[in-house]
């Protein structure tokens, strides 16, 4: 007789070895997606809102337009674009520009992350290493992606001081244009490798993360199991927040376009600055503020309420932006106070309503107070907009045509201070709210029976 072989079965609380190679090839295939689709999203939302904004007229052609495209794709991932001019010896450049184009990162964002955990998605605890099987190629791969993006995005575009009259311009005016022209003035930008490398990586490690903390189905770690309860009801629910922030945005935006005309440049602001609207809204909304101004030809073209806070007074100076000063130009600017109390509590209440029955609202309050400091700490530094650009002739004077600043600074830590305030009352009364809603973790008494005696 033949011997019979047989594999003898894997003793209970072991598990066989894993198929390493598989692993990182599933971890690579699935990164790749993640990546190619989170540059796909962010390209195309970016290409339609310069295309809406006339990028596709600039001086170069598709070239230029290729370049600038890589640019905001660049900013949107964090990374530094740094602006140059060129005029030769008879004059002087200065320009600066820093920005991210929030509506691209978030369009980034949310493909990646949602992308990233599917391979996840069957799993019941995911263990450390198919954590990182998928988390190094995608972090691989998007810095790889990134640094071919930083290569695209330079180009130089020449300026152009156009004609007028003698009487229009002077014959100061006039020596002065003649000049620039014979030094044929030009301004163009770069990618700083190096910083954006660098800033891509905080970037797309902060996606990941958190991607993790507000999925509620995604398992994770067995030594993380017992924090789930704790966090992501929160982060899912300040999540929703800011989300619901934006959808407000745009149903906004929308409406002006449809109705105050000028749609071109309103979905140009759609597809690229949303978010930088919006979220400027939640913090004004609960009693934060902002330092800025505008001085010269350059603006911010939406909403222009802010624009026309930021140009009163001496263009020189700092203004102040909070509930106040936007209502000296519009009383609407109020309603952003009940908007941001109904929407803060309502992130409170469905906090609340997903965590366990066992959660009293004092942790309530302190789990959305933390939560909420948190999400201000990240999205208000986004927010951060600063534009220079000014030209001198022979080192004594400016081209107010040519020069224009723009700056809009957040009060940070003000703005947490405030958040942890708001999230503390509102986790609370959510606590309170959600005490009337049957939640996970209760358990119905039976009634009692009916027992008679015979």
């Amino acid at each position: 007789m033949g011997r019979v072989s047989k594999r003898l079965p894997t003793p209970p609380g072991r598990t066989a070895p894993a198929d390493a190679t598989g692993l990182l090839a599933r971890g690579l295939a699935a990164g790749l997606v993640a990546v190619v689709a989170g540059y796909l999203a962010m390209g195309l939302t970016a290409a339609l809102g310069l295309w809406a904004a006339g990028a596709a007229d600039l001086p170069g052609g598709s070239g230029a337009f290729v370049a600038v495209l890589a640019a905001v794709v660049v900013m949107a991932t964090g990374g530094q674009v740094g602006l140059s001019g060129e005029a030769g010896s008879l004059a002087g450049t200065q320009a600066e520009l820093t920005a991210m184009p929030l509506t691209v990162t978030l369009v980034g964002a949310l493909v990646t992350g949602s992308l990233f955990l599917r391979p996840l998605r069957h799993h019941a605890v995911a263990r450390v290493r198919d954590l990182l099987a998928l988390a190094v190629p995608t972090v691989v791969l998007w810095l790889a992606a990134l640094g071919g993006v930083s290569a695209l995005a330079r180009h130089d575009f020449p300026i152009s001081l156009g004609g007028g009259s003698a009487e229009e311009t002077g014959d100061l005016g006039d020596l002065f244009k003649d000049l620039l022209d014979a030094a044929q003035p030009s301004v163009g930008f770069t990618t700083h490798v190096g910083p954006t490398l660098f800033y891509g990586l905080l970037w797309i490690l902060g996606v990941l993360v958190i991607a993790l903390l507000v999925s509620r189905r995604t398992p994770l770690p067995t030594r993380l199991v017992r924090h789930h309860q704790i966090v992501r009801p929160a982060a899912s629910a300040l999540l929703l927040l800011v989300l619901a922030y934006v959808a407000v945005g745009l149903v906004i935006g929308l409406v002006v376009a449809a109705t105050k005309g000028h749609a071109a440049e309103t979905f140009a602001v759609l597809l690229l600055g949303l978010p930088n609207v919006s979220w400027l809204a939640l913090v004004v909304g609960i009693g934060g503020s902002y330092d800025g101004k505008v001085d010269g030809p350059f603006g911010l073209p939406m909403p222009q309420i802010l624009d026309s806070v930021l140009r009163g007074g001496d263009g020189r100076e700092l203004k102040t932006v909070d509930l106040s000063s936007l209502a000296a130009y519009d009383e609407r600017a109020w309603w952003l106070l009940p908007i941001a109390a109904v929407l803060v509590l309502g992130a409170a209440f469905v906090a609340a309503t997903r965590s366990p029955a066992r959660i009293k609202p004092w942790q309530h309050a302190l789990h959305l107070g933390i939560g909420f400091a948190v999400t201000m700490l990240v999205i208000t530094p986004l927010t951060h907009v600063e534009a220079r650009f000014g030209l001198s002739i022979l080192g004594i004077g400016d081209l107010e045509a040519l020069g224009g600043e723009v700056v809009l600074r957040p009060h940070i830590w003000k703005t947490v201070g405030l958040a942890l305030l708001w999230g503390l009352v509102a986790g609370f009364l959510g606590g309170l709210l959600a005490g009337r809603v049957r939640r996970r973790g209760e358990v119905e008494t039976p009634p009692a029976a009916d027992v008679r005696t015979p």
